[in-house]
């Protein structure tokens, strides 16, 4: 998943008009792993992928690239 993840969390996040920082706060999680998130750096728990599909309004699937 890694950096093709990021950059569809990314691409939402910025369609929704979004912050990392206002993201972030919307997780319950700090900017830093948002940031990590969004580089390809850090994989998501499944928690956290569910969360962001939720405050996103896209699916995890699409989220992910699972999408058919």
């Amino acid at each position: 998943m890694g950096e093709a993840l990021g950059k569809r969390v990314r691409a939402y996040r910025k369609l929704k008009h979004l912050t990392q920082q206002e993201l972030a706060n919307l997780l319950g999680v700090s900017v830093a792993i948002v940031g990590g998130i969004e580089r390809g750096t850090r994989e998501p728990s499944q928690d956290i992928l569910t969360k962001i599909s939720h405050v996103l309004g896209v699916s995890t699937d699409e989220l992910t690239g699972n999408h058919v």
